[in-house]
């Protein structure tokens, strides 16, 4: 019996095709899967940049850090699954030019370094950039400006380090891992890392960070951070470019969370474009199917055919899909080139795979259910024409629906969170506009019995089909949401993205001001026009207890847990909290002089565990510091002003020996101000963050532009479910129109009737969907990508009167054609 099932099957999916019957589903299928993949294809390539973005942030797509020197059985490792490795080693040690000495950060480093980005040197204070293509020469050093300033020396000066003389041959301009080691208040002082034994600095005894840098295709990174994480030394962890800077990890997070939002919510409404496009094939298949029940066939075979020319048209549909979203995501690569260093990193085959699962689950969810019905057509059909198609189960439609719905958004998210909100908010979006739609089509009967005209045609037109009328205005609901989704995230949550990081952002970080120069600094910035941050106290102090018990590294599975645990905290005290900090849980101090109490950030609360109430202690310069936690903050890192994770009130903290830190942005054209700011201020270090902004900052413009041309999918699913909820009921409407016709109503009258009919749809679906935008949007933007919302007057405006115009016009003359046919086509087509 198979090879007949499969013959027929064919025969009748090319029949099917022929007739222009599947058009309108393989239109929605195509787009859902063509979205899927372009999204996958490229945020696949998109994350893979970020990561090198990232890399340059530890030099590298991975790093092993360790205290100790890091056994050779992890660079073999590397080296044998094909991995890119460099070594650096980094001590403090002090230098000497003629009687001046200085305090130094060495870094010593090979001839790989680094593995991603690029050194940047200066010939003196006036030259241009250029790029480092090799390490320092032999007994070369390579040295950050200020180190000459406050030796007095120039380029070419000779400094003594340990037991040899090195050449200070260049400046540094820009170090690609300098981000990572934010507060090394040290100058630095690059060598070969051949040379590290000549200095007769390191021993066995040295404090010094051994450092292997590691580069390679992701997957293989990937797998190799999994072997390597539970075999590290006590003394080693591993370091990735999120956790480098909290400031490029958030830029990145909400990128990755717009692509997935985009790409969700195409898939959710090209999924009801499916179900339309599904139900009018049911109505117009229920002939074909009568005419095999009256020869004979069974019920069994019916149902084998029905899901073989699917799983057919699905695959096919699906492979179709796939090639339209590669060729769009080569189109989203093109059009972003210039945003990226370089060439995009090559696509893998994973996003045809999950492509093609995808077509054929949310063909089996949203158009399996109805098609199988078919079988249960009573060969009666053929005699009477007004038997009409086999009713659907609503159950077993809806439940097909919702598992499909459930398990795509499962598995596309990419982010729990993100899956399981997004997916409560379409149910009760659905929900909303079922109901909604039953209470319309309710009174809209009610309605019809007491008006006259167009008015009671087109609102009977409601009325007389019920489930059509639901469905349709659920499909037209789904329809505009998509529209008004993409004006919110468009207009509204993009732009306070890109708010975030405002031209004039802070730009340069002065540390290591000591008290008695926090004046003397504000005034000459105040005198130079520079708008500072404010000048914050910065005290370091290691967490020992939570509560009632000690803290140790060994305490925390989570590598990054036992790394904050093992570290110095940066704690700061302060009256006001700053503006881009905002109270999560509990209550921030107010008053002049208010109890000892920590604030602590909520992201490194959660990491190490912390509650509001615990107890937090300190050891600050040999003393313990305890105080209760009363508030944990979200913290706006991606804003580059000064911020801290643990902050105490002023009676708690403000006795301890600190040193201060400030940000400021300072333009290009008055770069020549640093200099003369560094020899006014020798003890202070100046960190110049202007590369990573641009970076963060170029994160968030490539963001932006995927996301929008990822909702050119959504606009495009977004019309065809309007048309599909246009087309669902048409061949019905020819039936009625020929009764209507022949009863004597002109085509004035009825053309009338149905602007009524489809303007008071699109009216209600409008109201629906701008209710669920906005609160849609301020879910996205509050709860997943920590935004301000504002409610937007114009979105009501075009979703509700807009959607009544565009939907009253579209509907009238997309069923315009059913009114030219003559009465008797119409009658005698029966629909």
């Amino acid at each position: 019996m198979r090879l007949p099932a499969w013959g027929l099957a064919l025969r009748l999916l090319r029949s099917d095709w022929r007739s222009g019957e599947l058009y309108l589903l393989s239109a929605a299928l195509v787009l859902t899967v063509a979205a899927i993949t372009a999204v996958g294809f490229f945020t696949d390539r998109i994350e893979r940049a970020m990561q090198r973005h990232g890399g340059e942030l530890i030099a590298a797509d991975l790093a092993i850090d360790s205290s100790r020197p890091i056994p050779d059985a992890f660079t073999d490792e590397a080296a044998a699954r094909g991995l890119t490795v460099a070594r650096t080693l980094t001590f403090r040690s002090v230098v000497l030019a003629g009687d001046d000495s200085q305090l130094v950060q060495v870094k010593a480093v090979d001839d790989a370094y680094p593995l991603r980005g690029e050194m940047r040197l200066k010939a003196d204070l006036d030259a241009a950039e250029e790029p480092a293509g090799t390490p320092p020469p032999p007994l070369a050093a390579w040295v950050e400006p200020r180190l000459l300033y406050v030796l007095g020396a120039d380029v070419g000066a000779g400094i003594d380090l340990g037991e040899a003389r090195f050449t200070a041959e260049k400046l540094i301009a820009y170090e690609p891992d300098r981000g990572g080691n934010f507060f090394q208040i040290a100058p630095r002082v690059m060598i070969r890392l051949d040379d590290v034994p000549a200095t007769g600095l390191v021993t066995d005894a040295s404090r010094v960070r051994h450092r292997l840098l590691l580069a390679g295709p992701r997957e293989a990174i990937a797998d190799y951070a999994e072997w390597a994480e539970p075999l590290l030394p006590a003394a080693a962890g591993l370091i990735d470019a999120r956790e480098a800077r909290p400031e490029f990890a958030a830029a990145v997070d909400r990128a990755s969370r717009f692509l997935h939002l985009a790409a969700l919510t195409t898939l959710l409404v090209a999924g009801a474009a499916i179900a339309l496009a599904s139900r009018r094939l049911v109505d117009r298949q229920t002939d074909a199917v009568a005419v095999m029940r009256c020869l004979g066939a069974p019920r069994h075979l019916l149902t084998r055919i029905f899901a073989i020319r699917l799983l057919t048209f699905g695959l096919l549909a699906s492979l179709v899909g796939c090639l339209v979203g590669w060729l769009g995501q080569r189109g989203l690569a093109a059009l972003l080139a210039q945003w990226f260093e370089g060439p995009l990193p090559a696509a893998s085959i994973q996003p045809v795979l999950v492509g093609i699962g995808t077509g054929l689950v949310a063909l089996a969810g949203f158009a399996l259910p109805p098609l199988l019905q078919l079988a249960d057509v009573p060969p009666l059909k053929v005699i009477r024409r007004d038997l009409g198609p086999p009713r659907v189960s609503v159950a077993f439609a809806g439940l097909g629906a919702a598992g499909a719905l459930a398990l795509m958004i499962l598995w596309q998210a990419g982010d729990f969170e993100l899956a399981w909100k997004l997916l409560l908010g379409v149910v009760a979006a659905v929900a909303a506009l079922v109901a909604l739609g039953a209470l319309m089509v309710w009174l809209a009967g009610l309605a019809a019995a007491r008006t006259r005209g167009i008015w009671r045609l087109g609102l009977a037109g409601l009325a007389r089909r019920p489930a059509a009328a639901i469905l349709q205005i659920t499909g037209f609901g789904l329809g505009i949401l998509a529209l008004l989704l993409l004006a919110v995230v468009r207009v509204d949550l993009l732009s306070s993205w890109q708010q975030t990081l405002p031209e004039g952002a802070p730009n340069r970080f002065l540390i290591n001001i000591q008290p008695h120069e926090t004046d003397g600094l504000a005034d000459w910035l105040a005198a130079r026009n520079i708008d500072g941050a404010g000048i914050f106290p910065m005290i370091r102090g290691r967490l020992t207890g939570i509560g009632e018990r000690d803290i140790e590294p060994d305490d925390y599975a989570d590598p990054r847990a036992q790394r904050l645990a093992a570290r110095e905290f940066n704690l700061s005290y302060a009256l006001d909290m700053q503006p881009d900090n905002t109270v999560a849980a509990g209550r921030w101090w107010t008053g002049d002089d208010p109890e000892p109490q920590f604030s602590v950030e909520e992201g490194i609360a959660e990491t190490l565990g912390i509650g509001l109430g615990d107890r937090l202690r300190f050891q600050v310069a040999g003393e313990d510091v305890t105080a209760p936690v009363t508030n944990l903050r979200q913290v706006q890192w991606d804003s580059f002003n000064v911020n801290f994770f643990v902050i105490g009130t002023p009676g708690l903290l403000g006795d301890q020996p600190a040193t201060y830190i400030t940000s400021f942005y300072l333009p290009e054209s008055r770069e020549a101000l640093v200099p003369e700011l560094l020899r006014a201020f020798p003890s202070v270090t100046l960190i110049d963050v202007g590369a990573l902004l641009e970076q963060v900052r170029g994160i968030i413009e490539q963001g932006i532009r995927a996301v929008e041309y990822v909702f050119l999918f959504t606009l495009a699913a977004g019309l065809l479910v309007m048309y599909a909820g246009i087309q669902a009921s048409l061949a019905v409407r020819r039936a009625e129109h020929g009764v209507l016709r022949t009863l004597g109503a002109n085509r004035r009258q009825l053309l009338r009737g149905l602007l009524v009919e489809f303007t008071a749809a699109g009216l209600l679906a409008g109201l629906t969907a701008s209710i669920f935008a906005e609160a849609t949007g301020y879910v996205l933007a509050r709860q997943l990508f920590d935004l301000p919302f504002a409610l937007n007057p114009w979105l009501w405006l075009f979703g509700v009167l807009g959607s009544g115009v565009a939907i009253g016009l579209a509907g009238t003359l997309g069923t315009y054609r059913a009114l030219v046919r003559p009465p008797l086509a119409a009658l005698r087509a029966g629909g």
